[in-house]
């Protein structure tokens, strides 16, 4: 069995990836320092695939405990790096953090990875590369323009990384994966999106308004230049973007990939406006949701989805459930919290 290194393993993207991985017969490593997952997830890990990943409660920003783990675990065949701070919001109101968390984790992983002969990266990356895109679908050929949050500059800036490393080292392979929004939980009802405090995403927020721990959702202007006036996005099942990650790897591993850098839109190709999301709710869940349109929020782009044609030819990837599919398992999934 190949060893597969999974930081932020413990968390949204990372525990569904995680039970892909073992599903798909890999051994897997997890790396989380559980700031924003709990330990627990590992019951629910066990529950659906029945056996637990190896864990090691570490912080990537700690240098020299990094450098430690990664000569100790010498046999790793592959990384997939979703560690990292990852709300918009948050990120305009304390950039310095999502600089420190996202960049230079990302840095000390690089480093130790780079001594190897031969390295396999899957990096977590994600559609806020792009900015506010001028042209509806986004291709991985849009230009990268400016970001429009600290956030997304991170993975403007790890994306580079990433990118200058595979051309400094012909044996560094790696696969940047841009999703879009991931929403929902696994079928199980086993894992799912955990939020700590306030949920700074749509849809965990939306569920929680439905079941009552929270009021009243707040939908962040209604003037956009949209059919309805609300944001755009393109919203994807997590486990279609966690299987994403294994077909990714598995390209690696086999020596497919054309080039050493690649990157890949994931994505469900087809936009919805944040109340299309809550009528998607309503729908699954027969419940009228408490909702009200307030001001604009600061970083939130227009309009952002998928042409997802790269990954459907070359990687053989496409997304398999829809919109209130994702939203259904998501509401299953907060009535059992």
């Amino acid at each position: 069995m190949l060893k597969i290194l999974v930081t932020g393993g413990l968390g949204y993207i990372g525990s569904h990836t995680v039970v892909a991985l073992q599903e798909a017969g890999f051994k897997v490593v997890v790396i989380d320092n559980l700031s924003n997952s709990s330990i627990k997830v590992l019951d629910g890990i066990l529950a659906i695939t029945g056996q637990v990943p190896e864990f090691e409660n570490l912080d990537l920003r700690d240098k020299l405990k990094t450098q430690q783990f990664l000569r100790q675990h010498n046999d790793i065949s592959g990384v997939i790096h979703f560690a990292a701070s990852k709300a918009v919001g948050e990120s305009v109101g304390n950039p310095l953090l999502y600089y420190e968390n996202n960049v230079n984790t990302l840095i000390y992983l690089l480093q130790e990875l780079n001594k190897k002969k031969s390295a396999n990266f899957i990096f977590s990356s994600s559609c806020t590369v792009y900015g506010q895109a001028d042209v509806m679908p986004i291709t991985e050929e849009s230009p990268i323009k400016l970001a429009e949050s600290p956030y997304g500059n991170t993975k403007q800036i790890g994306e580079s990384i990433i990118k200058d490393t595979c051309k400094s080292n012909s044996n560094f392979n790696a696969i940047a994966l841009r999703y879009f929004n991931p929403i929902g939980a696994h079928t199980s009802s086993k894992i799912g999106e955990l939020p700590i405090g306030v949920p700074q995403n749509l849809v965990p927020y939306i569920t929680e308004t439905g079941v009552g721990i929270r009021e009243q959702l707040s939908v962040f202007g209604d003037t956009y230049p949209t059919l309805d006036g609300t944001c755009i996005r393109d919203y994807i099942h997590v486990v279609d973007v966690a299987n994403a990650h294994v077909i990714a790897l598995q390209r690696l591993l086999k020596n497919k990939h054309q080039d050493n850098f690649e990157a890949f839109n994931l994505g469900t190709g087809t936009g919805s406006s944040v109340l299309e999301v809550i009528q998607s709710f309503e729908r699954v869940s027969n419940k009228k949701l408490n909702y009200k349109i307030v001001d604009k929020r600061e970083g939130d782009v227009v309009s952002a989805y998928a042409d997802t044609n790269k990954a459907n030819s070359v990687l053989g990837w496409s997304a398999k459930y829809s919109l209130d599919e994702a939203m259904d398992s998501a509401w299953k999934w907060q009535q059992t919290l």
